[in-house]
């Protein structure tokens, strides 16, 4: 099956279909639980619309710990619903629905008290194996302090009497929130991005779609629709505002910040989980870097752009250095960003004790609310609001499909993996390369290939992000719904972490690799290489990296 390319032609022809047609389902809200809502629906036989104000995952979906995980610090809480849930759809997302996406990643467990912690750890390590179905990942492992720093030497002797080693998995989670809207418009979803839902429509007390402005052109559209899915996050509050009715629930927003740190300042051959006195410590391997984090603080403040600030930071080098032999510095930080959970609101004040569940509700007749919930467990949440939509439709919608629903450029990806070489050697690039390409796109590796094979030149590395190919900054545009150069540097590449600079140093090369595929001319690609230059000092302004 050829891939439905994103690109502006795609998105002229679904802003008209946004006009012209009346939806069995319009989602308001392009993060994981929004695509994944789309996805379900649509995979139903409904006809489904997706808007998005920004990009995909530029919110809360973007700037996650990239894990697909089942909570192992949930079992201390009893929570093994929560957990056998998750467990089960980390297994479903590593085999079967995106094995090009999802991939499994080790980590380390440090004990510190000798008497009872083994057998107390290991007994949740033991269910957490256990739960969830059949055993996905392989099992834990007993290390002793002489084993555990054989593989950790970056730790402290004295951090730790011995370790328990798991397995969880990993995943690009600004990649695959837009691979999972890309597969929603595979089966005919018109998905569009830059398009703000300003307002309701009503009919009486029913919601019967939503006004929705394109950014890009300035038009105002009005999106009818049988059923209206809001799936916004951190922004539901202002969602349900919108109605002039009283809310069924209310989300407080916690704000998650991440260091990210060159490989080599941390030796491990393997990723860490600890506990600390507010939360817990992860350092998770993300190619040649490590990902530091997580604060869990309450944010007042309102839900567009946090950022991380010398309190976050200081607090996440402090718990990180109580466990390392060298200790990170400052100057260490290659990049920092920051996201905000959706919590279910509760009368605590402590937001790390705040459900990670979800919640589905329909506030006014027409219009289904769903939030809270963690990125593993996305399609549990997309199946509910699903559910809660058919249950008004009039036909019958048959039950969901996308735990058997594997994800764009999922079929066919082991076979092109185990002929990885023959791909480098057909496409003149280096092997390394090529495995790189196909863990970020899997089997459409082909369409990014052919761009390369059209013009040799976009084969090259991106000057100031070697790490990436021209060919994928293009790939961004002509197929995977970039807009913006912002689009392409923070979330199709990772480059605004994962560069000391934000990215900066490409940002003028980049724009004009996309110039071509959006339409710019020299004024728009100055006013886009300014704004994203802005944007990386707002987000860097208490880092010593900042651009």
């Amino acid at each position: 099956m050829t891939s439905v390319a994103l690109g502006p032609r795609y998105r002229e022809d679904a802003l008209r279909g946004l006009a012209d047609t009346e939806f069995d389902v319009l989602v308001v809200g392009g993060g994981i639980v929004g695509a994944g809502t789309a996805l379900d629906a649509v995979s139903r036989g409904l006809s489904v619309a997706l808007v998005e104000a920004r990009d995909w995952a530029a919110g809360t979906s973007s700037r996650s710990s990239k894990l697909i995980h089942g909570g192992l610090r949930y079992l201390e809480q009893r929570d093994f619903g929560l957990v056998r849930e998750a467990l089960r759809e980390r297994g479903l997302l590593l085999h079967r629905l995106a094995p090009h996406l999802v991939r499994p990643v080790q980590f380390l467990y440090p004990l510190r008290n000798r008497v009872w912690e083994r057998a107390y750890v290991s007994a949740g390590v033991t269910l957490y194996d256990s739960l969830g179905g059949a055993r996905a990942l392989p099992r834990h492992r007993q290390l002793t302090r002489r084993g555990a720093l054989r593989e950790a030497p970056a730790l402290r002797s004295d951090a730790l009497i011995g370790a328990i080693q798991y397995y969880d998995a990993q995943v690009d989670d600004a990649r695959y929130t837009m691979m999972v809207a890309r597969t929603a418009a595979q089966y005919g979803a018109k998905v569009v991005t830059r398009a703000e839902a300003t307002g309701f429509l009503r009919e009486g007390e029913r919601v019967t779609g939503a006004r929705v402005l394109d950014l890009e052109g300035g038009q105002e559209i009005a999106v009818r629709a049988r059923r209206v899915v809001c799936a916004t996050g951190v922004w539901t509050d202002g969602a349900q505002a919108m109605t002039g009715s009283r809310a069924s629930f209310a989300v407080r927003a916690s704000k998650g910040v991440h260091l990210v740190v060159p490989r080599d300042r941390i030796p491990m051959d393997t990723g860490l989980i600890t506990r600390t006195s507010k939360s817990v410590l992860f350092i998770i391997p993300w190619g040649r870097y490590w990902l530091v984090g997580t604060t869990d603080t309450p944010h007042e403040d309102g839900p567009d752009e946090p950022v991380a600030d010398h309190t976050d930071i200081g607090y996440l080098l402090d718990q990180a250095n109580a466990v390392l032999r060298t200790p990170l510095t400052h100057d260490d930080i290659q990049g920092v960003y920051a996201g905000l959970r959706p919590l279910l609101s509760a009368e605590v004040d402590d937001t790390t004790r705040l459900s990670r569940e979800h919640a589905v509700a329909e506030p006014v007749p027409g219009l289904v609310v769903v939030t809270g919930g963690k990125f593993t467990t996305y399609r549990v949440m997309a199946r509910d609001a699903v559910d809660v939509v058919a249950e008004g439709l009039d036909d019958a919608v048959p039950e969901s499909v996308t735990e058997r629903l594997p994800i764009i450029g999922a079929v066919g990806f082991e076979v092109l993996w185990n002929e990885r070489r023959r791909l480098a050697a057909e496409s003149g690039l280096h092997v390394a390369r090529v495995e790189h390409l196909l863990r970020r796109y899997g089997s459409c590796v082909r369409e990014v290939l052919a761009l390369v094979a059209d013009d040799p030149a976009l084969g090259g590395p991106v000057p100031g992000a070697e790490d990436y190919l021209c060919a994928e900054a293009v790939y961004a545009a002509t197929h995977e719904g970039a807009l913006h150069l912002e689009d392409v540097l923070s979330r199709r590449l990772r480059v605004s972490i994962e560069q000391r600079d934000g990215g900066v140093a490409a940002a003028s090369h980049v724009a004009r690799l996309l110039a071509p595929a959006l339409g710019w001319g020299t004024e728009e690609i100055t006013d886009q290489i300014k704004r994203y230059v802005l944007q990386i000092r707002a987000e860097r302004r208490d880092t010593p990296s900042a651009a």
